[in-house]
């Protein structure tokens, strides 16, 4: 029997190796153009083709054709220009576009983004991109007009303004390469001529005050008022984003950004002060630039997607036909500006410019902000504002003249700049006040929730009266798993997860926001819920009541118990050897975290909450496997996976051991001799010895319940024989001498050791 105990262990690891190669083995492999097309047909990007030509050039691209007829090229996105995203991985798209210079289709090849594999279907990415479809870049290109947006998609906002803009930029490089058949290369409009064999003259320091820095350019800003910001969404042609303009007078300030390049001597010196621009100089490579931003007003440049994945989602430097958005790795918070007159600021960010990004500092950029605008609470509407930053000459010296760049720089004006936007419509990331929105959007779940967690403290702080009702006690306890798994679970999807642990330390070293945690209604009442949960009872009432995973496991198993199923205790020797793992997994996925969320992000994945509760299943079958394959083994050992597997009950129990009451009552008795409560535990967590490792306790209840039972708890049917012996020796017959023959308790039990004979009469 004990060696059947370990058949779903092993079957339940093997699954999980095959699960962990098969989602992890195609990533590996990058490929290149070839491997990607090999696996493509051309129809998919170019409609009508019917195969691929040979490679042409390098950067690659390859020729499509119907027959003999040439149709059109297929590219790779990255090969043209950045396409990193939140994982900090390229996201590689295939691109088809026509001889004309007009999009024609794309497919999404490879990615790491752990926003897409959090659960945001990737058809939906795709069905918000392929808008681009039939976009006639040349006009782009040449500067007859803007280039699209595409809509943003709430959740994902980084991952599809990096898809976009990389189908965007690389489609106008590969046309003004004069690559395609219909032409030779499309110059930009109004491109001028830039010296190029201009550097920085490094030898030039000098202490400047800020009306000094914003006089000659060496800092630029960007100045939009409540009134430019509500204009701008009124000619985008929404009408939902028009009709929610800003609140605030017309002339209130919505942001005041400035920028500035830090590694040069005379800037950085000034808005650092000597000793901040000598810790930045020794911080940076050979080459390597630093951006102090500045900002005030309603709107925060950080924002606060980069708490959650580390990347900041509304601020691109974007240079020619490359673009970079900053991780929190390359963000340094700054408490003030050095220079003599400089406002005080209430979000100022020095950004290391990654080495490996081509950046010429003495060449024009530009700092993109993001202004994003609630339409509902799913809905969002985006506008794009330019910063245009270029470097005054006095601060650069002459190298060797070079030919102008073929593509257009972006706008270098020096002032307040309210350039036409680009216009995006759809859903976005985080705006200040939306997380109130969605609290008053999302009302009626939140007074469920509410509701639930109240019920859950009623039931708590009534155990011993609610215990007293084994049957009673049964349903409640059911009842509330069931409404947990569908409701919470697959209907609402507040499935809370090791990822959410992992995140909210990430953001206490990074810089910590409230509005982040806060935009989640639903997750952040049971964080909050839990957080005080673990004061008073530990990690039970979250395992035990609160996680959807967790409901699903009980409540299968009490089929498989109704249906006879065998069930396996493990060894106490052995469980207590495995319990330990999933500390071991919380720890490595903690470790892996302080290097790379996101990675630590794809390892959780041995969370298979994702996929049972937030997918329903609806998953690659690899994890579909995993998934199912755990739930398999908790029909024969009960909680398979919460005892011995899962990181996030393992976070919960490192604090919890500083809970502050023990509600959970014990004989003196249970454990020596008594093993009943130990014998009976659904997870193992009462030791031979009698005491509960309140660390593996779910708080199911059940030893409570065996407390109180006088028929079934050893301790109380000895105090229930004591009290059923008392009661017939106080009764009046007895007294009177004239009992019945046989005594017998109120149940119809012979009481023991009591004799049937009435007492003597008195002594006189």
């Amino acid at each position: 029997m004990r060696k059947l105990a370990f058949i779903p262990i092993v079957v339940s690891v093997l699954l999980a190796a095959c699960c962990w190669l098969g989602s992890v083995a195609p990533s590996a492999a990058a490929g290149v153009l070839g491997d990607y097309l090999a696996k493509s047909q051309p129809g998919e990007l170019i409609p009508g083709a019917d195969r691929f030509g040979a490679p042409q050039g390098e950067p690659a691209i390859v020729p499509v054709y119907k027959t003999d007829q040439l149709q059109g090229f297929v590219y790779l996105n990255s090969d043209f220009t950045n396409s990193t995203g939140y994982s900090g991985k390229p996201i590689e798209m295939l691109v088809g576009i026509d001889p004309k210079g007009v999009l024609t289709g794309f497919k999404l090849v490879e990615h790491k983004e752990p926003i897409i594999l959090l659960g945001i279907p990737e058809k939906r990415i795709l069905d918000v991109v392929n808008k681009l479809i039939g976009v006639d870049m040349t006009v782009v290109a040449r500067g007859g007009a803007k280039p699209p947006r595409v809509d943003i998609v709430s959740g994902a906002t980084v991952t599809v303004l990096v898809i976009g803009d990389s189908i965007v930029r690389s489609a106008i490089k590969v046309i003004r390469s004069g690559r395609l058949a219909d032409g030779g290369p499309v110059a930009a409009a109004a491109t001028a001529p830039v010296d190029a064999g201009k550097i920085i003259d490094m030898d030039k320091s000098e202490i400047r005050d800020w009306q000094g820095l914003l006089a000659d350019g060496a800092v630029r800003r960007l100045q939009l008022s409540v009134g430019d910001v509500n204009q701008a969404f009124e000619k985008s042609g929404n009408a939902a984003a028009a009709a929610r303009p800003e609140d605030g007078e017309p002339d209130a300030s919505f942001i005041d950004l400035y920028a500035a390049d830090v590694a040069v001597p005379t800037i950085g010196r000034s808005l650092l002060g000597d000793d901040g621009y000598q810790r930045l100089k020794a911080r940076l490579k050979p080459g390597q630039q630093a951006l102090l931003v500045a900002g005030s007003g309603k709107y925060s440049f950080k924002g606060s997607g980069y708490v959650r994945g580390g990347i900041f989602d509304r601020i691109e430097l974007i240079q020619d036909n490359n673009s970079i958005r900053f991780r929190d790795r390359d963000h340094t918070r700054l408490g003030s500006v050095a220079a003599a007159g400089a406002p005080d600021f209430p979000e100022i960010a020095l950004f290391l410019v990654p080495a490996d990004f081509a950046f010429d500092p003495a060449a024009p950029w530009a700092l993109q902000l993001v202004v994003q605008r609630v339409l509902d609470v799913r809905d969002k509407a985006a506008l794009t504002f330019d910063l245009g930053y270029a470097l005054p000459d006095s601060l650069l010296k002459r190298a060797a003249p070079a030919p102008a760049p073929a593509a257009a720089k972006p706008s270098s004006t020096p002032a307040a700049s309210n350039a036409a936007p680009r216009v995006g419509e759809g859903q976005g990331s985080d705006e200040d006040p939306l997380w109130m929105r969605i609290w008053r959007g999302d009302l009626v779940k939140i007074g469920i929730g509410a509701a639930a967690l109240g019920v859950l403290t009623l039931i708590f702080f009534f155990q011993n009266a609610l215990v007293r009702r084994p049957l009673l006690y049964t349903w409640v306890r059911r009842g509330y798993l069931l409404f947990i798994l569908v409701w919470l679970g697959w209907y609402a999807n507040a499935q809370l997860s090791v990822v959410n642990v992992l995140t909210f330390v990430n953001s206490l070293m990074t810089g910590f926001s409230w509005q982040y945690f806060l935009s989640a209604p639903l997750i952040f009442m049971m964080w909050a819920a839990t957080a005080a949960a673990l004061l008073f009872w530990g990690r039970g009432p979250f395992c035990g009541w609160l996680c959807p995973f967790g409901a699903l496991q009980e409540l299968t198993n009490n089929i498989a118990q109704a249906l006879k199923v065998p069930q396996y205790r493990l060894p106490w020797g052995l469980h207590e050897r495995l319990w330990p793992i999933k500390y071991i997994i919380f720890l490595g996925l903690f470790g892996m975290s302080l290097y790379s969320t996101a990675l630590a992000e794809q390892l959780a994945e041995v969370e298979p909450f994702k996929t049972s509760i937030v997918l329903k299943f609806a998953r690659d079958w690899p994890y579909v496997v995993y998934a199912l394959t755990l739930l398999t083994a908790g029909l024969f050992v009960e909680r398979f996976f919460c005892r011995y597997m899962c990181p996030l009950g393992a976070a919960l129990a490192i604090p919890g051991r500083i809970r502050m009451f023990e509600w959970l009552r014990r004989w003196k008795e249970c454990g020596s001799p008594c093993q009943r409560c130990g014998n009976e535990c659904p997870v193992q967590a009462i030791h031979p010895e009698g005491h509960i490792n309140v660390n593996e306790c779910i708080y199911c209840m059940h030893c409570q319940e065996l407390y109180f039972d006088d028929h079934r708890c050893p301790h109380m049917i000895q105090v229930r024989l004591k009290r059923e012996k008392r009661d017939v020796m106080s009764s009046p017959s007895m007294r009177t001498g004239k009992g019945p023959a046989t005594l017998i308790t109120a149940a119809g039990r012979p009481i023991p050791g009591l004799s049937a004979d009435p007492l003597p009469p008195p002594a006189t």
